[in-house]
């Protein structure tokens, strides 16, 4: 599929203006969306990216518009994954929940900035050397191989290289004031932890492009459609992040059908490789008769496996029951980290109280596992015992 120099203009420009938009009416008032806004703007983004792709299917063809669609269903399920490490990051530096929008919304821009990068990196590889395909391919096995080893919240470590080298060099400070950047404290212009949330958020979002870039050119090496999927996927993250982070905990198997998706997307690059073999020391240099997976069928594997991942994880009481655990600390973290609201306490007091009420229901082998988590216990407790010193 040819795409214009004009085309391409045209979609950065409304690429740029979303986000422009999003900041300007959205982002720049710091605000706690509400879940009705939250709803309808995801709604919006998802809209969106589907008009986009009916567009290349219906200017483009069909294997386009297929190979569009697979990408950014794909792209789209990985961003959902790396929700959770936002929220472990955001929970780390005890960012307030209406000032996380600004920090998001750096997120997604550096993100796209770094993705489209690695982009351009990748076409130049692809190009100039057909062994590429073997690489990504084995880089997508070993990522899924990955994903299927357990790993606790504390892996996720917001302490990268990124932010180490930023408290190194710069005067921070550990309040915030309000979504700024920077403060003055004691007469000196320091760094606010809001702009280290930032750093660690693109640090990880490099990690992130490493694993997503070589999945999507896995399943098209068209520039266009590769640029178009990554960017249509990250818009509309931050009103998806609001709206599903209650339920991000509950999703317990998604990494599971994630790593199915990069494993089958990693068979598929090392079979295209084969088709085009010219690497001396396999067959001779020569092309290998293999099966090619089609892009109808890469589409249905990927929207297949999504499904039953994540309607088993909703129907897992084990989610369930992982999901009251992770409101619970939430609330009880939220509650003695706000010392100066009586008003948010007694709220966040009263939400911490009905979690604690729903892990009382939870199955006695649940029940018994919390007691276990010394951690969760004693962070209860700290919080009943501030409220009752009032």
């Amino acid at each position: 599929m040819h795409v214009s120099a004009a085309v391409w203009w045209l979609t950065i420009l409304g690429i740029v203006g979303l986000l422009l938009f999003d900041f300007v009416f959205h982002v720049r008032k710091a605000h706690i969306p509400t879940l009705r806004e939250a709803s309808v703007w995801s709604a919006l983004y998802v809209g969106v990216a589907l008009l986009f792709g009916a567009g290349v299917w219906l200017f483009g063809g069909s294997e386009p518009g297929a190979e569009y669609f697979a990408g950014y269903v794909t792209e789209k399920a990985l961003s959902v994954d790396n929700l959770f490490v936002f929220l472990v990051i955001m929970s780390s530096f005890k960012v307030p929940r209406a000032d996380q929008q600004k920090a998001l919304l750096f997120g997604i821009v550096f993100s796209l900035l770094a993705r489209s990068g690695f982009i351009l990196v990748g076409a130049a590889l692809i190009n100039m050397f057909a062994w590429v395909f073997y690489a990504f391919g084995l880089i997508l096995l070993l990522t899924a191989g990955n994903l299927l080893k357990p790993e606790s919240e504390e892996g996720h470590s917001p302490d990268n290289l990124m932010v180490r080298v930023a408290r190194r060099l710069l005067r921070t400070t550990d309040t915030y004031d309000g979504d700024k950047l920077f403060t003055v404290q004691d007469g000196r212009r320091v760094m606010t932890p809001m702009l280290l949330v930032m750093i660690a958020i693109g640090g990880t979002d490099i990690l992130f492009a490493l694993d997503s870039i070589p999945a999507i050119f896995g399943l098209t090496q068209n520039v266009y459609l590769v640029f178009t999927a990554t960017a249509f996927s990250l818009l509309g993250l931050r009103q998806l992040y609001f709206l599903i982070d209650g339920l991000l905990d509950r999703l317990i198997y998604l990494t599971y059908g994630l790593a199915v998706i990069l494993a089958f997307i990693g068979v598929k690059l090392i079979l295209h490789a084969l088709h085009e073999n010219n690497v001396p020391f396999i067959n001779d240099g020569e092309p290998v008769p293999v099966v090619e997976i089609s892009t109808g069928l890469s589409l249905s594997v990927i929207i297949g496996v999504l499904a039953v991942t994540v309607l088993a994880s909703l129907a897992s009481p084990k989610g369930r029951a992982q999901n009251t655990v992770s409101r619970a600390r939430r609330y009880a973290q939220e509650y003695l980290d706000v010392e100066h609201d009586p008003e948010l306490r007694a709220e966040l007091f009263a939400k911490l109280v009905a979690e604690e009420e729903q892990l009382r229901r939870l199955p006695e082998k649940y029940r018994r596992r919390i007691r276990e988590q010394d951690k969760l216990t004693a962070l209860l407790r700290r919080a009943h015992e501030e409220h009752e010193r009032g």
